[in-house]
């Protein structure tokens, strides 16, 4: 985790606070919106992401209000200061990053298999 954390935190001059915090949500949305044994290998595969999945759940209730799905995620992100720049940006990076630890073709899946996930790949 320490090191997508760095990475991201690098990218996207970014704390690395929000970068986990973000790690965090991103995560949780494609759990909870992609393929998940797809998702669930990519998490397996990233040392402290359910610790970072759990502790951006705290505002799951939130999420359900604005609707879900990526708009809520955007929404949260926001929340943490972060730009459409920024977000584009690190999510960006972490598809790089999931490229890297699962390979090319299961993290496309995830991609193609998430709603409204390609515009960010």
């Amino acid at each position: 985790m320490d090191e997508l954390i760095g990475r991201l935190a690098s990218k996207a001059s970014i704390d690395s606070a929000v970068a986990e915090k973000t790690v965090g949500i991103i995560l949780n949305f494609l759990r909870n919106e992609g393929p998940s044994d797809k998702v669930q290998a990519l998490i397996d595969q990233i040392p402290g992401a359910e610790a970072a999945i759990a502790a951006s759940d705290n505002n799951g209730g939130f999420a359900r209000l604005m609707g879900g799905g990526l708009m809520a995620v955007g929404t949260r992100l926001m929340g943490l200061g972060l730009g459409m720049g920024e977000i584009q940006s690190i999510a960006r990076e972490l598809f790089r990053f999931g490229r890297d630890k699962i390979g090319a073709d299961r993290m496309g899946e995830i991609i193609a298999g998430t709603p409204g996930l390609s515009q960010f790949a």
